[in-house]
């Protein structure tokens, strides 16, 4: 799987990180009116450049490698339902879930949980009594393995279980209260998970937070009746997105009628 990896060295990050801004000191101090738009959207470029630089910084600090983006055509598992894998920024869950709100009795489940972010992320920052990933590609769950094996970070929750799984095998355990979802599939195969969850409420009532990034299933869960949109987070405090691509959308499942 390293071919999978990008491999780029700290000196490297910080000669392209330099260069960058070089780059935009000069296109910024020589552009006009005329060019005003250009140069915003050649910072705005060189913005989300540094970014990806600093968040490959961290993971080579804390030992992980999460970064990258994959087709599941890689593994013969591409559908029209499921999504190519691309993970979470780092810190989603901070902006998303208070850490306040997270108790012992609390259990973190990643639907589509690739090479592991949401999941370290879940085990670093909270103190859940059990995080779960669930991840379709084998290949994605043993790096995500290797990951939480080899951190550096230092996690909160001892126990994390990453499962290998469709996840339309996957019975959803009775005690998960927060669920996370990276858009990782779509259309009949999202109902069917989602139904399912609602199923497990119904089974074993309590409260559950739902986390939906790139949320594009968002009418779905609004059409059941069951699912109390919360808030919306955007990617950046200033952005005003349209559309649900670079949102969190936060929700709970409420007790369904007559109950």
């Amino acid at each position: 799987m390293s071919g999978l990896l990008l491999s780029v060295t700290t000196g490297e990050l910080a000669s392209f990180v330099e260069a960058a801004t070089e780059a935009t000191v000069e296109v910024t101090a020589g552009a006009g009116a005329l060019l005003g738009g250009v140069a915003g959207g050649f910072r705005r470029h060189y913005r989300s450049l540094r970014s990806g630089a600093v968040r490959l910084l961290f993971e080579r600090r804390y030992g992980v490698r999460t970064s990258d983006v994959v087709s599941l055509e890689k593994f013969g598992l591409a559908h029209e339902e499921r999504v190519y894998y691309s993970a979470a920024n780092w810190q989603t869950l901070r902006r998303t879930l208070p850490r306040d709100a997270v108790g012992p009795d609390d259990v973190f489940v990643d639907l589509g949980s690739g090479m592991g972010r949401m999941v370290l992320e879940a085990a670093w920052r909270y103190p859940f009594r059990k995080v779960i990933g669930v991840e379709l590609s084998a290949e994605l769950s043993e790096i995500a393995r290797q990951n939480v094996a080899g951190t550096r970070l230092r996690l909160r929750c001892a126990d994390v279980e990453l499962v290998n799984s469709d996840v339309l095998d996957y019975e959803i355990p009775r005690d998960v209260t927060v669920v996370f979802l990276n858009n990782p599939f779509r259309g009949e195969t999202f109902a069917t998970v989602m139904r399912r969850l609602i199923a497990s409420v119904d089974d074993n009532p309590r409260e559950v937070t739902v986390i939906y990034f790139n949320p594009t299933e968002d009418e779905f869960l609004m059409s059941t009746g069951r699912f109390r949109h919360l808030r919306t987070v955007n990617r950046g405090r200033r952005d005003k997105q349209e559309g649900p691509f670079g949102t969190i959308r936060i929700y709970t499942i409420t007790e369904r009628a007559g109950a």
